[in-house]
């Protein structure tokens, strides 16, 4: 097993074998990813657009972990200077942020480092001579072709970082003259170290589009990110935001955790979970379950101050105490559990009351998406 790293919560994977099985776990989740979030929209749950946007952060996510892939691939065969990558094995399952940070500053100098790295077909050139010649395995050679395909894929970009920053979609034009826009942006919880995906709905009564605008622009993307942390609410985000821009004014936020991710092989569960992945007796590919949680806001009403020069629109959002909605800061959180058949069998028959209220989104082997409640 693994070597526990860093702290009780970290695992750095020093075996090559363990650290290729992760990668094609999560390779295999990354693919799935996007059918469950077309099934969400045929669902009515998601719209196309959100289904779209997603899509694209999973994109991205995909191609983080393959190029994490490349720069670990054979790690755990040097001797000496190997880092190992290390996963948060207790509430994630995911790599810990500091993989993400370290990702993003390798992909800063990427340039650099393909410039000093030989090309890929002299180091094949001189991985079979040391074959032929030393009848020995090239290591040190291996691992440079391995770090020469990494750089490769990071100056492709694609990836997802700590912060992906927000971007913003034209929705409609409304009858009393404002726009709409989907702001979308995400970030990798600090402290969850899982992907996050925000998305918020907001109309813009301002005479410049707000992507045109460059003084609004650059200081809404600047106040979201700040305030992209996972222990913050959702209610007082939109009320920071709705306060500190008084002509944008926030109808939806969303807020959508992509994880954790269960496995017997490599986290540690509590709870029912911990059983249903036992009895499963999943193979290599098919034992995980990944979590998928959505906290919405909506507004339930605009309030208008009337001053002497100016009016204040002032959102009141609906919280339903009912769902916790007040506790939460949320007008609904909607749970899912995306899950392979077997293990799905084995849930469905220990039929934990925990797991009751979940959405289950069943994947089969080649990929088919069903929901079963």
């Amino acid at each position: 097993m693994p070597e526990t790293d860093l702290t009780n919560d970290h695992k750095a994977l020093t075996e090559d074998q363990a650290a290729r099985r992760y990668f094609r776990k999560f390779g295999r989740i990354t693919e799935l990813l996007t059918g469950v979030a077309g099934a969400m929209a045929k669902e009515g749950g998601i719209s196309t657009l959100d289904a779209e946007v997603l899509a694209d952060y999973v994109s991205a996510i995909a191609s983080t972990f393959r190029a994490l892939s490349m720069k670990y691939l054979i790690a755990g065969r040097l001797r000496t200077g190997a880092r190992h990558l290390t996963i948060d094995f207790h509430e994630s399952g995911f790599p810990v942020f500091q993989e993400i940070v370290t990702l993003a500053n390798d992909t800063a100098q990427a340039g650099t480092h393909l410039a000093t790295l030989p090309p890929a077909p002299t180091l094949k050139d001189e991985m079979v001579k040391i074959i032929l010649s030393e009848r020995r395995a090239p290591v040190e050679l291996q691992y440079a072709l391995s770090q020469r395909i990494y750089f490769e894929r990071l100056a492709k970009g694609g990836l997802f970082f700590a912060q992906m920053h927000p971007q913003a979609r034209w929705l409609e034009d409304l009858p009393s003259g404002r726009r709409k826009f989907l702001v979308h942006w995400a970030v990798y919880d600090s402290q969850m170290n899982v992907p996050v995906v925000y998305l918020l709905e907001c109309e813009d009564s301002a005479r410049t589009a707000l992507p045109k605008d460059s003084a609004r622009w650059p200081a809404v993307q600047a106040h979201l990110l700040a305030q992209s942390v996972g222990g913050l609410k959702l209610l007082t985000i939109a009320k920071g935001f709705d306060k500190d821009f008084e002509t944008l004014h926030p109808k939806r936020l969303r807020r959508i955790f992509l994880g954790p991710m269960y496995s017997q092989a490599y986290t540690l569960q509590t709870g029912p979970i911990r059983d249903v992945l036992s009895d499963a007796r999943a193979g290599e590919g098919e034992d995980w379950a990944l979590a998928w949680t959505v906290e919405e806001l909506l507004s339930e009403r605009a309030e208008v101050e009337k001053g002497w020069f100016s009016e204040t629109e002032t959102q009141v959002f609906k919280l339903d105490p009912l769902t916790g909605g007040t506790e939460a800061g949320a007008t609904a959180t909607i749970r899912s559990l995306i899950v392979p058949e077997r293990v799905f069998q084995a849930l469905a028959e220990k039929d934990p009351e925990g797991f009751r209220k979940v959405r289950k989104y069943v994947v089969s082997k080649d990929g088919r998406v069903a929901l079963q409640n």
